[in-house]
């Protein structure tokens, strides 16, 4: 029998029925072949059907979804026509930097609403009725209740990006205040790297027969990531960071802990030993938050710290090794902050600390990515040289975030980054603001 003529895999956009002016605007962007979950979704998403989308952080999900959007409205153009809903602030910007890089040539407009920015000025852009919104769900359906004039009956397409975080229970209800005000005859898109089992819920984002795009179907992360542990005691926790520091420098580092007080802290600990390193976290202001991360992003910075808000879907291009410096609670959570690394081909290290508290913790880590993960080869005696040094700084940030903590009760206002020697602003801007009169 004769054999079956090969079927030619698809090797460009073009092969995936992308039109010619948004193959250009993906060459311009560098991306010269699509990506796995690229070449699965997007075929599908053009034939107009609902779309869930697995696949590991870092592997194009933005230009899956964003793609068969900016086509549909190249064939019939309107506006307030697609909302992409995401978790964190920091996520909705970056996904408006794709639409807006992709979609330039064509003059697509895109709006982000996220909370920590001023209401006012984001109801004035949705006035002028932008192509796409991009939007956290708290600040949406803020709008959608208390801006006049603002609703989504035209909405035709409804994209959820880290989808299992938005549908599980923080987002709940204003999911539901969502999907209660945009039209049941629209595209659904669910993306996420890890997406969890109950249907229900994808029932009630409201998918018609979707169909199921999985690039990874088990939990994993990137062949590209060396991934390492190392066992120690919680009291010598710093010493350990300090250390790995030393040991690794020359790369840039993406720390993650626990809570805000923790990133700060260690922080300030880290610039008291001569780091550069800036904080990222939920009580910074919107431009703080934006502030700090392009510092890291354009290299100013070699070492950011941060909590989950960072954790999902950010793309900094050149992370070389992320260091969980606080075992993450969920499971799932160290997939999606080891993926800050190794993204797109590029190779990467974890190192996560585990103290005598964590053992249960990581080893649910270890169950739910299938591997042993090795230990990191340590001098105990050099950390232990470091401890001294260590421990004055430890003391000296007490002190700083001491003084922040006073500084903000008495000034109530948000502007106090760590970067500036504690004081100095005072200095320049001649004392304490002055109370203005009523």
């Amino acid at each position: 029998p004769e054999k079956e003529p090969a079927v030619e895999e698809p090797r460009t956009f073009k092969d995936l029925g992308v039109t010619d002016v948004l193959c250009e605007a993906c060459d311009q962007l560098g991306w010269k072949v699509p990506t796995k979950i690229q070449i699965e979704a997007i075929p599908v998403a053009l034939q107009g059907r609902d779309v869930i989308g697995l696949a590991e952080t870092g592997s194009g999900k933005t230009g899956a979804f964003a793609l068969p959007i900016l086509q549909a409205l190249l064939e019939t153009p309107q506006r307030l026509f697609a909302l992409v809903l995401t978790p964190t602030r920091e996520l909705a910007f970056q996904i408006s930097e794709q639409f807006e890089a992709l979609g330039s040539s064509i003059g697509v407009q895109s709006t982000v609403i996220v909370g920590g920015i001023d209401t006012m000025s984001q109801s004035l852009a949705l006035a002028k009725k932008p192509h796409v919104i991009i939007a956290t769900p708290g600040r949406l359906v803020d709008h959608l209740e208390n801006t006049k004039g603002f609703n989504l009956r035209a909405l035709k397409f409804l994209v959820m990006d880290e989808a299992d975080r938005i549908l599980n229970m923080d987002f709940e209800t204003e999911v539901d205040k969502i999907l209660k005000v945009i039209p049941r005859d629209r595209k659904t898109f669910l993306f996420s790297a890890t997406m969890t089992k109950k249907v229900q819920k994808l029932q009630r984002a409201a998918l018609k027969n979707p169909v199921k795009c999985a690039v990874s179907s088990k939990y994993q992360t990137v062949e590209k990531l060396q991934q390492y542990y190392i066992f120690i005691p919680s009291k010598f926790k710093d010493s350990y960071l300090v250390y790995i520091l030393n040991e690794l420098a020359g790369n840039s580092f993406m720390i993650f802990c626990s809570t805000c007080n923790n990133t700060q802290r260690t922080a300030l600990l880290l610039r008291n030993l001569g780091f550069t390193a800036i904080p990222l976290h939920g009580q910074m202001s919107q431009n703080k938050r934006l502030g700090s991360l392009n510092k890291f992003k354009a290299k100013a910075r070699s070492i950011l710290l941060a909590t989950d808000v960072a954790s999902r879907g950010l793309d900094i291009p050149h992370v070389d090794v992320v260091i969980n410096f606080d075992i993450p609670t969920h499971s799932k959570d160290y997939i999606h902050r080891v993926g800050r690394t190794a993204r797109a081909g590029r190779s990467g290290k974890s190192i996560t600390f585990v103290t005598q508290y964590d053992v249960e913790l990581f080893q649910r880590i270890e169950h739910l990515i299938g591997k042993k993960l090795p230990a990191f080869p340590m001098q105990e005696e050099e950390v232990m040289m470091l401890t001294e040094r260590v421990a004055e700084a430890q003391r000296f940030a007490r002190m700083e975030l001491r003084e922040q903590g006073e500084k903000k009760r008495s000034r109530n206002d948000d502007d106090d980054d760590t970067e500036e020697a504690i004081g100095v602003r005072n200095k320049v801007a001649g004392g304490k603001k002055k109370k203005r009169k009523a």
